[in-house]
């Protein structure tokens, strides 16, 4: 137990997801403050924070580190392919579960989530401790960041163009590249100069990125509860949101796992295809929502992937302690020393 505990704080499940919940208590019983006309500005404040975020982290990705990346490219196929397609394919075979106009609203958030990138920080953290192909994930987790900035407004604007939503992805994809894009691209550019700086101080960065989160995530429910968007959502309602998106998860695990036996992945890229693979990002989750749901729908989309990111860190850690008890993982690191 002790185990499970320590690798769900390393993957960031620990204080950081009360402090979310706590958010979400503060915004139904204080809106006011996160609300566009709110003199306090926390919504214009957030978004450059969200630059910020976006320039540590390109700070801390060496050109190397990329170039490196390259060779292994079934896998980082795979991760993408399962990450952009398998995942919002998957959301539109059950869209015609979700008929009324409450359904396509929840659905609309699903397919939200299953269009996002995968995420960087735990996909590492869960392929560390099963022993997998660590700069492969890096790599991958890296990468599909900075392709979800096109691919995730892509998918939207099909969904969205097919109903009465009015979507102009050149200005979302414009202001995902002002906001995200440009800011990493910085960020490598002076990685020699002041990477090591971003290294030597990447936990205090990461209580800057969690700050900042939560500033959206805040600011987001205070537009949705102040317009009542969850007055028809009960305790029933997010029980089986929270089954189904386990369900997900499950879902696109295990047909990874399937699909890495088939294309015969040694253990190591294996573990990096399940892992990164099935993650989803709540970072960019925030970061996109605001930009392409500006107003109180924000919040209601921010619910499926806070379920999921909670759930992927429990599951994942899970599975991650059982792989690293695998005696192949042993022998596979003998063999590599």
């Amino acid at each position: 137990m002790r185990k499970f505990i320590d690798t769900a704080k390393k993957a960031g499940l620990d204080g950081f997801m009360l402090a979310l919940l706590s958010m979400i208590l503060f915004a139904w019983l204080w809106p006011a403050p996160g609300m566009q006309d709110s003199p306090l500005h926390l919504s214009t404040v957030s978004t450059y924070a969200v630059s910020v975020i976006f320039f540590f982290y390109g700070l801390r990705l060496s050109p190397e580190k990329l170039k490196a990346g390259l060779v292994n490219w079934r896998l980082h196929v795979m991760v993408h392919v399962s990450t952009f397609v398998l995942f919002p394919v998957l959301a539109l075979t059950f869209r015609p579960l979700f008929n009324d106009g409450e359904g396509q609203t929840m659905w609309l958030a699903i397919f939200f989530l299953t269009v996002l990138p995968s995420t960087v920080s735990s996909s590492v953290v869960m392929v560390s401790i099963a022993r997998g192909n660590i700069p492969a994930a890096i790599f991958n987790a890296s990468i599909s960041s900075l392709i979800g900035v096109f691919i995730t407004p892509l998918w939207m604007g099909l969904v969205l163009d097919a109903g009465t939503e009015h979507f102009d992805l050149l200005s979302v994809v414009g202001k995902l590249a002002l906001q995200v894009l440009l800011p990493v691209f910085a960020g490598i550019a002076l990685n020699r100069r002041w990477g090591h700086f971003a290294e030597a101080n990447k936990k205090y960065i990461r209580y800057f990125d969690q700050s900042s989160i939560l500033l959206i995530v805040y600011t987001s429910f205070c537009e949705s509860f102040g317009e009542h968007l969850f007055d028809s959502l009960g305790i029933k309602e997010i029980v089986f949101l929270g089954i189904g998106m386990l369900a997900l998860f499950f879902g696109i695990y295990f047909l990874l796992t399937f699909i890495s036996g088939l294309l015969h992945f040694t253990r190591q890229d294996k573990v990096t295809a399940v892992f990164c693979g099935s993650k989803k990002s709540l970072v960019q989750g925030a970061v996109m929502s605001k930009v392409l749901f500006a107003g109180p729908e924000a919040g209601l989309m921010l619910l499926p992937i806070m379920l999921y990111h909670a759930l992927q860190l429990i599951a994942a850690s899970i599975i991650a302690q059982r792989m690293a008890r695998e005696p192949e993982v042993a022998e596979d690191f003998v063999l590599k020393k």
